[in-house]
């Protein structure tokens, strides 16, 4: 089986790479190095690989990608590859317009040159927005994103329908709700508080520390994107990956403070534009189509993270 994941030097993109190689398929990974996070944390996260003769890394933006530059047949590909954040795209929505969306379109339509018929799409909770009916579930067709990243995963989703009605490419978009674990991107929550924690800095909280996430281990969602890959019934799913199960802000501080052995120093401040009260996943659908039950408990998932980050600071 041979697969294609785009974005696969990143936090989940080298983990499905891990997965994947593991289990005896031949990966090939695009991704460019973009420098929203350091391009040597990547790096690293493939370098277990580089050398294997099932890997191949093609080092290169998906708006410049062309079905040409790609060898073989691909049984399916994954489409991890975006401009991340919420909050950075409000400073930026016409970059991650171009990015996210004028990308999704350029990956599908590579997809059907190259008769690809699986394709699994990274969307996001935030598409939800401000839905006050929680959990959220995927028959929910009140969708109030509220950030312009929010808005580019949406029409990635109404991409993957066009492609899979008239070319019968098989679409699943998944909806990952907040990721953490080893690898995680440095400008998220878990991952920057514990460096600050680590570092005697403040601890920045946006408003009065009440907001709630559903936060999923990363094992979780390999778990999930691994049954999507194989999944086989519909043409055309959006599923939720999430662990059902939220953590208010300031629990998830005091979690941290307990796997690290510090105390966080906190400095409330305003909230954010873009940032939801809460993301709270129905995941009985991913349970119903993928077998996809989330196993990782909270806290036993922050002490993995930190073990981690202590390694990778050894190393670093």
């Amino acid at each position: 089986m041979r697969a294609l994941v785009t974005g696969g030097a990143g936090f989940i993109g080298s983990h499905l790479v891990d997965r994947l190689l593991a289990e005896g398929w031949s990966v090939t990974a695009v991704d460019n190095f973009d420098p929203f996070y350091d391009p040597k944390m990547k790096r690293r996260n493939l370098e277990a690989h580089i050398d294997s003769e099932w890997f191949e890394l093609i080092e290169a933006d998906i708006r410049d990608l062309e079905s040409s530059d790609l060898t073989g047949n691909y049984d399916v590909i994954v489409h991890l590859a975006a401009k991340a954040g919420v909050r950075p795209s409000i400073q930026d929505p016409v970059g991650y317009q171009d990015v996210n969306v004028r990308g999704t379109q350029k990956m599908l339509e590579i997809a059907r040159v190259l008769g690809v018929r699986h394709f699994v799409f990274a969307s996001s909770s935030s598409v939800y927005g401000v839905n006050p009916n929680v959990p959220w579930r995927e028959d929910d067709c009140v969708l109030l994103p509220i950030s312009p990243y929010a808005a580019t995963k949406v029409a990635g989703e109404l991409l993957g329908h066009v492609y899979s009605h008239l070319y019968g490419i098989r679409f699943i978009a998944l909806r990952f709700f907040t990721v953490y674990g080893p690898r995680q991107r440095p400008d998220l929550a878990i991952h920057r508080f514990a460096r600050l924690i680590l570092n005697g800095e403040k601890v920045p909280i946006y408003g009065d520390g009440s907001s709630r996430r559903d936060y999923t281990y990363i094992d979780d969602v390999i778990e999930g994107v691994r049954r999507a890959m194989d999944y086989s019934t519909t043409q055309y799913e959006i599923i939720n990956l999430g662990n059902n199960r939220t953590i208010g802000l300031l629990e998830m501080v005091r979690a941290l403070e307990g796997v690290l052995g510090r105390k966080a120093d906190l400095e409330f401040l305003p909230e954010q534009p873009g940032d939801v009260p809460q993301t709270w996943a129905d995941v009985s659908k991913a349970e119903r189509l993928l077998g996809y039950t989330p196993r990782t408990k909270f806290e036993d998932g922050l002490r993995r993270f930190a073990e981690w980050l202590q390694s990778y600071a050894d190393q670093a």
